[in-house]
């Protein structure tokens, strides 16, 4: 992993990019996308993860988020991949149904033996997170922007409000699968969230 991406501020707010290996589309599927919400909520109410947007692609997550004061974002997101992994692989072996299970648990498999996880049979997340400090509001608009237009621009919606699993509808409307902080970079700055 790259020096130029690693949490170096413990109270910095942070563009993060959690990616499934291969870039294998896994989060197709309600239930997928829900264990991830669910975690997100746990991790919001227990451990001390602030997210400020969000949003779930097929194949990644995007998040301006950062830890409560005397956390570690680290340790929190280690924790969030771990048990969603162990959460989304269990589904797969157990629900009945998913009906692309062996070419989902093929590569998943591969990815762990080729990176030695002799404590795991898959491997659901990449390493790392891509952490990006946000040392600016124009850094953070830009980030908040990318992350609420990422379904528009993949072809998912036509408006960025109308993404269930995204953190834009929350920020129109007050609503939303996962309550959010919003950011407030002000009018008068000439900030102006563009889903509005």
């Amino acid at each position: 992993m790259s020096t130029r991406y690693k949490i170096r501020d413990p109270e910095g707010l942070y563009f993060l990019t959690s990616t499934v290996v291969g870039w294998i589309d896994v989060f197709t599927r309600k239930a997928y996308k829900n264990i991830i919400i669910d975690s997100l909520q746990f991790c919001q109410k227990i451990k001390g993860l602030q997210v400020f947007a969000y949003v779930i692609m097929s194949n990644h997550i995007h998040m301006i988020a950062k830890a409560d004061e005397g956390l570690n974002l680290v340790n929190i997101m280690g924790d969030f991949k771990k048990y969603t992994a162990r959460k989304i692989i269990d589904e797969i072996l157990t629900s009945g149904k998913e009906s692309r299970k062996d070419w989902l648990l093929y590569p998943l498999a591969l990815y762990a033996k080729q990176n030695r996880r002799q404590d795991q049979d898959y491997q659901l997340w990449q390493s790392d997170n891509h952490p990006v400090l946000l040392a600016s509001p124009k850094f953070i608009y830009q980030k908040l922007n990318y992350i609420h237009n990422n379904p528009v621009k993949s072809g998912i919606v036509n408006v960025a409000a109308h993404c269930i699993y995204s953190s834009a509808g929350y920020y129109e409307t007050g609503e939303g699968v996962l309550p959010v902080t919003v950011i407030d970079l002000g009018v008068s700055e000439g900030y102006v969230w563009m889903g509005l």
